[in-house]
């Protein structure tokens, strides 16, 4: 990021541009940069889907599409289809979005049309909106998002237990962590989304863990901006914070502190800093005891299917091409998706339980560890930080542009 003054100065924008890494732009491999821009691409659209558009959560189609009886379809890999599919809540419409990233020019983004064409035609009667983005970053250019969408009448999405969020809690509008106490089907789906954060924060070494004090009453988090709540100017959060740190003066026992935080109506997330980043994830005990016991549920379907785990599965035929390699790896990821919408019955009251026996762990339990995370009560003022219901997010501020920029 650089700063620049432009000939023709645009109002509103930030006086700064964006450009890529020489290193990355002149001397990185071709697969190297292909993922990198695959992870551009996906990142983009996932900003401008639900931060900028208010589309809640997304799913990739090769793990099954929104139509039951269209689910082998969706997973042919022979089909060139789109990305990404999800329910737009305001809109009532299925939306089926492709990515594209890096040096995406209008050969590229034709390809990308052409994959939304053919979903869109196996989503056939359906109501649905198809979306296009692009973000191209070239040497010496700068970072440019395109949106390109197109709006396809006809019937309405099918009932939400079509795709998984029972009927009760689907009707109302928000995210799945707003409907964790009342849905199973909303608690499984928010553990899958958050697996990544829960594996990040079960390996991390324990001298980087911490956890830090959000107020219990999800209720108390309006949001004032996309998916999540700024803690650093939230009045209550900060008062409570002050609160617990004057406790600290008077409970020297870190078990009684904790018990006494928690009389005063503040959860205590457990955290962590992903390495070589300055981002900070992570997820209140409730989450992680539900995601630790999906995992459990997830690696015991590998256990007892042949052929799913790396070890028992020979090594790539040399002899196959990529197309028939591709297909051998899809059909394995449908075989694993299809065992876990068949255990879905059972894993309701498993993660249920699960959910409700975090609440009330320790740490060092759920962690399976002699020692308590630290209790972080001074706060960080170089991050700023949100939250969801259920978990965590911080920045560092110094690696920000200036507010007033």
């Amino acid at each position: 990021m650089h700063p620049v003054k432009p000939r023709h100065p645009v109002r509103g924008t930030a006086g700064r541009r964006l450009t890529l890494n020489p290193v990355y732009a002149y001397s990185t491999e071709r697969s190297a940069k292909n993922a990198a821009a695959y992870r551009l691409g996906m990142t983009m659209t996932e900003w401008a889907c639900r931060s900028l558009l208010g589309l809640s959560q997304t799913e990739h189609l090769e793990l099954g599409g929104p139509i039951p009886a269209l689910l082998n379809t969706f997973k042919n890999p022979k089909n060139r289809l789109p990305d990404l599919w999800g329910r737009h809540q305001a809109e009532g419409l299925y939306w089926l979005i492709e990515a594209k990233g890096g040096d995406v020019g209008l050969s590229t983004l034709r390809k990308g049309w052409e994959q939304l064409a053919a979903g869109s035609k196996i989503l056939g009667s359906y109501a649905h909106r198809t979306l296009l983005v692009g973000a191209s970053v070239r040497p010496g250019d700068d970072l440019f998002l395109t949106i390109d969408h197109d709006l396809h009448l006809g019937q309405p999405p099918l009932a939400p237990a079509g795709f998984g969020i029972d009927d009760e809690s689907a009707v109302r509008p928000g995210t799945l962590e707003d409907h964790l106490g009342d849905s199973d089907d909303a608690l499984i789906g928010a553990a899958r989304a958050q697996m990544l954060t829960y594996l990040a924060l079960r390996s991390a070494p324990a001298s980087q863990l911490r956890t830090v004090l959000i107020p219990a009453d999800r209720a108390s988090r309006h949001r004032r901006s996309g998916l999540t709540t700024p803690l650093e100017d939230d009045d209550l959060t900060r008062a409570m914070r002050a609160e617990a740190r004057g406790a600290a003066n008077y409970y020297t026992d870190r078990y009684t502190l904790r018990a006494r935080i928690r009389s005063m109506g503040l959860d205590d997330f457990l955290t962590c800093r992903i390495l070589g980043t300055e981002v900070h994830l992570g997820m209140s005990r409730k989450l992680f005891a539900a995601c630790e016991r999906l995992h459990e549920e997830d690696l015991a379907i590998a256990q007892r299917t042949p052929e799913l785990r790396a070890e028992d599965r020979l090594a790539d035929d040399p002899e196959l091409g990529d197309d028939a390699q591709e297909e051998q790896r899809l059909t394995q990821r449908r075989i694993f998706r299809e065992r876990q919408e068949e255990a879905r019955p059972r894993l309701r009251s498993l993660l249920r339980h699960a959910y409700a026996r975090g609440g009330t762990s320790d740490w060092s339990d759920l962690l399976r560890r002699p020692e308590e995370p630290e209790l972080d009560l001074a706060g960080d003022e170089g991050l700023l930080e949100a939250a969801t219901p259920e978990t965590y997010l911080a920045v560092s501020r110094y690696n920000l542009p200036p507010a007033g920029a």
